[in-house]
C-alpha cells in the first residue's frame, strides 16, 4: 500500500542574487514496510528530498502526501503534531541526551509524541523494544558508557518506540565502521519489516544499499533516468 507520496517538489534557494534550484521536479512513491534507499553525490539533492518530506522545511513548490494529508497545506502546528506522532527521526550521529539513561530516552519520547499509553504500557513497550534490539542489560547505561553503534541502536529504538508510520534516517551508518554499519542496517531492516514502517533512507555507502528493498540515484536535483529499481 503506497503510504506516502511525493509530486513534483522543487526546492530553491537563494545565493545572494542567485537562485539555485536543488530540486527540480521530484516524483516519488513510498509504501508500506519497505526500505527506500536514495543515494548520489555530495549536492545532489537527496537530503533536501528527505528533509522536505519529513516536514522539516517546505517545498518551494509541489506537494508531499502523507495518508492522503496534504502536508503542503498543513500549518505549522499540524505538520509539527505529525511529526511527533507519526514520523521517526535517525541520523548520522545518534544525538542522546547525556543526562538521561537509555531507559528514559525511550520514555521521553514517548512524552514528546503524546502517548496515550498507560505509564505501565509505556514500560512494558520500552522492555519489549529493548529487548528487540539487544540493549534490555544497558537500560540504565548513560549514552557516555555506550558504543558507537549501542548508541546508534538507542536512537533507532527512539525513534520508533511511539510506533510511527515512517521513519526518515539520513546516513545512519556513516558514523560506524563496517561491521557496526552491518548490524545497524539488518536492525533496522527487521523492524521495519516486522513493525511494517515504512523507512526512507539516505545513503553514501554503497555496501548498505543491499539492505533496501528499492534504490533511487539522484543527480543534480533529479531522479535519474531509470534508477528507480
Amino acid at each position: 500500500m503506497t503510504l506516502f507520496t511525493i509530486d513534483e517538489v522543487r526546492k530553491t534557494f537563494k545565493n545572494g542574487e542567485v537562485e539555485e534550484e536543488i530540486l527540480k521536479g521530484i516524483n516519488l512513491s513510498l509504501k508500506e514496510g519497505e526500505i527506500t534507499a536514495l543515494v548520489g553525490a555530495s549536492g545532489s539533492g537527496k537530503s533536501t528530498l528527505l528533509t522536505i518530506a519529513a516536514g522539516l522545511q517546505p517545498a518551494t513548490d509541489g506537494q508531499v502526501f502523507f495518508e492522503e494529508q496534504n502536508l503542503t497545506t498543513m500549518s505549522t502546528e499540524q505538520v509539527r503534531k505529525l511529526r511527533a506522532s507519526k514520523f521517526g527521526f535517525v541520523f548520522q550521529f545518534a544525538h542522546l541526551v547525556p543526562f538521561l539513561t537509555v531507559e528514559e530516552q525511550l520514555l521521553l519520547m514517548l512524552d514528546v509524541a503524546e502517548s496515550r499509553l498507560k505509564k505501565y504500557e509505556q514500560q512494558h513497550e520500552v522492555n519489549h523494544l529493548l529487548q528487540l534490539i539487544g540493549m534490555a542489560h544497558r537500560k540504565t547505561a548513560y549514552p557516555s558508557s555506550l558504543s558507537g553503534g549501542e548508541k546508534q541502536r538507542v536512537a533507532i529504538a527512539r525513534a520508533i518506540i511511539h510506533q510511527p508510520k515512517v521513519l526518515f534516517a539520513d546516513e545512519p551508518t556513516a558514523s560506524l565502521d563496517s561491521q557496526r554499519s552491518k548490524e545497524i542496517m539488518l536492525l533496522l531492516r527487521e523492524l521495519t519489516k516486522t513493525l511494517k514502517i515504512t523507512t526512507l533512507m539516505v545513503t553514501h555507502d554503497e555496501e548498505m544499499l543491499a539492505y533496501a528493498d528499492r534504490i533511487i540515484k539522484m543527480s543534480d536535483g533529479l531522479v535519474l533516468p531509470n534508477a528507480m529499481y
